[in-house]
C-alpha cells in the first residue's frame, strides 16, 4: 500500500499518480511542453483530465510531438485522419483549434517572444504559491486565468477559457495549488524564465 501523501484528485490510478508526482505543478520553461499542455488543456475542456492523459501519446503522434511549427502547418488531409483516429478526442472544433492556437503561438513569437516567456512575465517569473489544505479551497478560476484568457482570445486562440487557463497554470506549474501536506509540494526557490 502507497502511504505517499498526494493532492486528493489524484488516487483513483497509477497513471494519475505519476503525472500527479512527476509533472504537475512542476515549472515548465521548455517552449514546446509548453505548447503540448496548452493543448492538452484545451482538449480537456468538458473532460476528466484522465481521459486526456489515457491519449496523451496518440496526441503526441497526431500532433507532431507538439512541434509548433508542425502542428500550425498541419493539412486538412491530417485533420481528417486524426477525426478518425480513435486513440484521441475526435472533436472537430478542438483539432481545428489546436491547429489555430499553434499559429497564433507562432505569430506571438515574432511578435513577443516564446509563450514560456509569454506565461511566466505574467507572475514576474516566479510560482504563485497557494498552499490549499483541500480540494475546496482550490479556486476553478482566479483573475490572472480570466485575464489570460481574454488576451489569448483576442490573440486568436481557441479553447482557453478561464478554467482552462487554471488548469493550464496549475499543470505548468506557474501556480502551485499542491495541498500543504502533498509530498511533491516544491520549494518556491525556482529559477526565473
Amino acid at each position: 500500500m502507497d502511504l505517499v501523501k498526494r493532492c486528493p484528485w489524484c488516487e483513483s490510478s497509477q497513471r494519475y499518480r505519476d503525472y500527479h508526482d512527476l509533472e504537475w505543478g512542476r515549472p515548465v520553461f521548455d517552449e514546446q511542453h509548453m505548447f503540448e499542455c496548452l493543448i492538452l488543456e484545451t482538449f480537456q475542456a468538458g473532460l476528466s483530465w484522465i481521459t486526456v492523459l489515457n491519449k496523451r501519446e496518440a496526441f503526441r503522434e497526431v500532433f507532431h510531438h507538439f512541434n509548433i511549427e508542425q502542428v500550425a502547418a498541419m493539412s486538412e488531409h491530417e485533420v481528417k485522419a486524426a477525426l478518425n483516429n480513435a486513440g484521441i478526442i475526435r472533436h472537430e472544433g478542438k483539432i481545428r483549434a489546436a491547429i489555430q492556437n499553434a499559429q497564433a503561438t507562432l505569430r506571438m513569437q515574432s511578435e513577443e517572444g516564446t509563450l514560456v516567456h509569454y506565461f511566466w512575465n505574467h507572475v514576474d517569473g516566479t510560482p504563485v504559491v497557494n498552499r490549499p489544505n483541500t480540494l475546496q479551497e482550490v479556486p476553478a478560476v482566479t483573475p490572472l486565468a480570466a485575464q489570460l484568457s481574454k488576451d489569448l482570445k483576442k490573440r486568436g486562440f481557441k479553447f482557453v477559457g478561464p478554467t482552462t487557463m487554471y488548469s493550464f497554470l496549475q499543470a505548468t506549474g506557474i501556480v502551485n495549488d499542491h495541498h500543504v501536506d502533498c509530498h511533491a509540494k516544491y520549494s518556491e526557490e525556482v529559477s526565473k524564465a
